[in-house]
């Protein structure tokens, strides 16, 4: 049987808006310029180390000598009991491995999760911006309405003013990040209380994206929101293995919430991945009940590599902004009295200079601080003293 003839072609149908009108990613930009200028990457945060040895091992060994068919989809027993066990001796959350616990294929996977679950077409969600990429696309394809909180250098400071003007009766929940990507900024316990305020005056929910917990700096304390009072019940906890153990391509990721808010968050995932790789879920088990000098080792490490980068930069003249957490610190252009076009310095940078960067005004959705710069400094200290040496020949940009 024979097709009939197409006279003319037909017109495409349209796809979803969200995504096809959404453009390259400013990480994928510098990270192809990098490659294409054999620049020094300092814009993908990523470490250049392979990540600890015995639990790369006991991935390995559970490939080979273990079970490799599909695992529950809430993730396996013995994980799920770990990260229980891991966040009470932590943070002093009581957790039920069974009700209140789900592993889901790394911490983007539990964002959509989250949001697909909790948000209904008309909701308004609050952001705080700048804000990792991911979120806003999310948001939309649930079908909220943004309400963008502008943050703003040095302190990237929450205030009651900027609260009062995103939030409304139409609120359901709030998505915040703590430690704060890209900024490195860290919330104190005053910071999460007035946020919780907010969620409590509007009965709001929260998804609280602290997948940075671990990588905290200056004995400054990680203050979960899920433990400020009232917040139990109604916070979604996102957690992230690949960050807790600098091994960022595993993509293994914890989802913590009350039982009706895991009922419904389960069957997202389900319909999203619905499991993750079992090998990686026994070597994050076994990884969750490490001795706690290796997380104060791995934060002390990350510490002298940042310390490293901002002094390298401060002798260079450039005005460091402070970095408490997670793999980044930036640059102020603006205050440092030089330029103050992030996205222009950064494409000379990488194009000139051969140092790949990334300008935080690509982290905005609304109107953009636009004089910042982001680092990477989970690197070796080659690289990051190679980089500081192409950017000795901006000296003149003080």
């Amino acid at each position: 049987m024979s097709l009939p003839p197409v006279s003319s072609p037909m017109p495409a149908r349209p796809l979803n808006p969200h995504y096809a009108q959404l453009p390259t990613t400013i990480f994928e930009v510098m990270s192809q310029l990098a490659r294409t200028h054999e620049a020094v990457n300092l814009g993908q945060g990523f470490p250049e180390d392979p990540g600890p040895q015995d639990v790369r091992r006991k991935a390995a060994e559970a490939v080979m000598d273990g079970w490799n068919q599909y695992p529950p989809m809430m993730g396996l027993s013995e994980l799920r009991q770990a990260a229980a066990a891991h966040y009470g001796r932590w943070q002093g959350l009581e957790l039920d491995p069974e009700g209140e616990v789900m592993v889901t294929s790394g911490a983007t996977e539990a964002l959509a999760a989250a949001l697909f679950s909790l948000i209904v077409p008309g909701d308004e969600v609050v952001l705080f911006q700048p804000l990792y990429d991911a979120y806003l696309p999310l948001v939309l394809r649930a079908g909220g309405v943004p309400r963008l909180v502008r943050l703003e250098p040095p302190g990237w400071r929450i205030t009651p003013e900027k609260l009062a003007a995103a939030f409304s009766d139409r609120t359901k929940l709030v998505l915040f990040n703590n430690p704060q990507n890209p900024t490195g900024a860290v919330y104190a316990w005053e910071d999460l209380a007035l946020v919780a305020e907010y969620c409590l005056k509007y009965n709001a929910y929260a998804v609280s994206d602290e997948v940075w917990e671990h990588v905290v700096f200056d004995d400054v304390p990680f203050v979960s929101l899920m433990s400020i009072p009232g917040m139990r019940d109604r916070t979604v906890k996102i957690s992230s293995a690949g960050k807790i153990f600098g091994m960022t391509g595993w993509k293994v990721g914890m989802v913590f919430a009350a039982p009706p808010l895991m009922k419904v968050l389960s069957k997202a995932h389900q319909f999203l991945t619905f499991t993750t790789p079992p090998n990686l879920q026994v070597a994050v088990a076994y990884g969750l009940g490490k001795d706690d000098s290796y997380f104060t080792s791995m934060r002390a490490g990350l510490q002298r590599s940042r310390d490293r980068l901002a002094q390298g930069l401060e002798e260079l003249g450039f005005f460091v902004l402070p970095s408490a957490g997670t793999y980044f610190l930036s640059i102020d252009l603006a205050a440092g009295g030089g330029p103050a076009d992030d996205e222009a310095f950064c494409l000379d940078l990488v194009k000139n200079h051969k140092v790949a960067a990334i300008p935080v005004s690509a982290f905005y959705a609304g109107e953009a601080v636009r004089s910042v710069v982001r680092f990477c400094f989970a690197k070796h200290d080659a690289t990051i003293d190679r980089a500081l040496e192409r950017l000795a020949a901006l000296r003149h940009l003080r």
